[in-house]
């Protein structure tokens, strides 16, 4: 168990460095593997679309490691959000309004931001070591099926990545994507994947 914590250690270390450096990593969330980057790093996101062959007209999900760090980049967080996510026992992003302090790829043309809190440990230390959120989507080309394991994920998009993190840090056993829920107002919201 030691073994694996300092290659954890170590595994969070080097991911830290990339992420600063602009770079593209392939890493577990706590659901699918993704593909991620630093997301207030313009040139860093648009090597993600690139190597996905993503719209960008198509927003992505970014991840934070507190609901501490919303009203950095969400101007206006409606009131039911904090009820919601103290209660979120599974992995589930919200859609928000009025986003701020992103790029303009990352932000839908409507103004709001896909954001979930992690609660998988490798993924939250990485995030509080960068000090910024991360971008997270799938690893396939867009179109593709979302790969269920790491074992399928395409050779050729783990070729484009500047790093991949070692399968044994995976500790999702969901395999799927997370419940997508959209906030209307203050009050309501409107559940989109569950």
């Amino acid at each position: 168990m030691q073994v694996i914590f300092l290659v954890m250690e170590e595994e969070i270390e080097k991911c830290i460095t990339l992420l600063k450096e602009g770079k593209v990593i392939l890493y577990p969330t706590d659901t699918v593997w993704g593909i991620g980057c630093d997301a207030t790093c313009e040139e860093a996101i648009t090597r993600i679309y690139n190597i996905k062959r993503r719209n960008e007209k198509k927003s992505m999900i970014i991840l934070l490691d507190s609901m501490q760090r919303l009203p950095m980049y969400v101007k206006n967080i409606p009131l039911i959000a904090w009820d919601l996510l103290s209660h979120v026992t599974r992995p589930t992003t919200f859609i928000y309004p009025s986003a701020c302090n992103l790029p303009d790829k990352l932000i839908h043309e409507d103004g709001t931001i896909a954001i979930r809190i992690v609660q998988q440990e490798f993924c939250r230390q990485v995030i509080k070591g960068l000090g910024k959120p991360i971008i997270s989507t799938s690893a396939n080309i867009a179109g593709e099926p979302t790969p269920q394991t790491f074992d399928h994920i395409s050779q050729d998009v783990i070729r484009q990545m500047d790093y991949v993190v070692s399968p044994v840090q995976s500790t999702s056993m969901e395999f799927k994507p997370s419940r997508l829920i959209k906030f209307l107002d203050d009050y309501n919201f409107t559940i989109i994947r569950d």
